[in-house]
């Protein structure tokens, strides 16, 4: 992901969030914030998807993942999951954790496809609707 992808990046994450990040906060993750790792996934010169993560030692913490809803079911997530992870690899990442929406059933088959267990459940996580999240690692 570059600075020029967040106009796109921005609309994926405005139509797949209750609360999507701010322009300001993705300018951030890209300008400053040194333990972050964004891949975007195009389709017709246009980002469709993106997914990020935070590199923390030799763990990765993957903190969005998105696909515009009228590209879902193409396999975007897949792309987007197999790069994110093989950057982190290349970069010595021997662990991953995410939390997902326990009612987001298609996320977590997608997690699980790449190896993520769940191992824990963080009640009351998200803001928006005080859903409990499912903490995954791999």
């Amino acid at each position: 992901m570059t600075i020029d992808d967040i106009e796109h990046v921005l609309e994926v994450e405005n139509s797949s969030f209750p609360i999507p990040w701010s322009e300001n906060a993705f300018r951030k993750e890209m300008e400053e914030n040194n333990l972050a790792l964004y891949v975007v996934v195009e389709e017709k010169d246009r980002v469709v998807g993106y997914a990020g993560m935070w590199i923390i030692g030799d763990e990765g913490h993957i903190t969005n993942v998105a696909v515009h809803p009228n590209c879902r079911k193409k396999g975007y997530g897949d792309l987007l999951i197999d790069k994110l992870l093989n950057e982190g690899d290349k970069k010595g990442i021997n662990a991953y954790t995410l939390e997902v929406r326990v009612s987001n059933i298609p996320a977590q088959r997608l997690y699980e496809k790449y190896g993520f267990k769940s191992v824990g459940i963080r009640p009351k996580y998200y803001e928006d609707n005080k859903e409990d999240a499912m903490i995954m690692w791999r």
